[in-house]
């Protein structure tokens, strides 16, 4: 059995990494899974605020593409993790894209934060994008659509 200090001192490691999952199996088959995800959207100013995370059980899930991003041309952009969605780089800048905008591979497109890092999103190919799929400050899982380009 993991001792209480083996635990703290993992949960201590897991929280201040980017992994939303861990799993651990032991000589004797013991295994241990711990799991976080945000639930609650945060200020995009992390100093002041501190995002709210919750331990939930592990679900085999495929997302499914919400019906107007399946009805729209194009090749989604989606979200390499589960975090909040942010359109612009500060609440008080523009957005990065737009509906209409064109953008060349490797152009920022949006922010996601996951533990406390703001992680770029950028452009997988040239294109337009053709529809922006999810709300500023909107909590995204993993593989849920962000954008349409064509």
């Amino acid at each position: 059995m993991y001792s209480v200090e083996d635990i703290k001192e993992l949960l201590k490691a897991f929280d201040d990494s980017k992994a939303t999952k861990i799993e651990i199996k032991n000589e004797k088959g013991e295994q241990l899974m711990i799991c976080q995800q945000q639930t609650k959207p945060v200020a995009v100013d992390i100093i002041k605020t501190e995002p709210v995370y919750e331990e939930t059980a592990v679900k085999n899930e495929t997302v499914s593409m919400p019906e107007s991003v399946s009805k729209t041309e194009g090749t989604p952009v989606t979200s390499p993790m589960v975090g909040v969605f942010y359109a612009a780089p500060a609440p008080d800048k523009d957005p990065y894209v737009s509906v209409g905008a064109k953008v060349n591979k490797g152009d920022v497109l949006c922010l996601i934060e996951a533990m406390k890092l703001m992680n770029e999103v950028t452009a997988e190919k040239s294109g337009e994008i053709v529809e922006i799929c999810v709300e500023n400050g909107q909590v995204v899982e993993y593989g849920q659509p962000l954008f349409m380009i064509r």
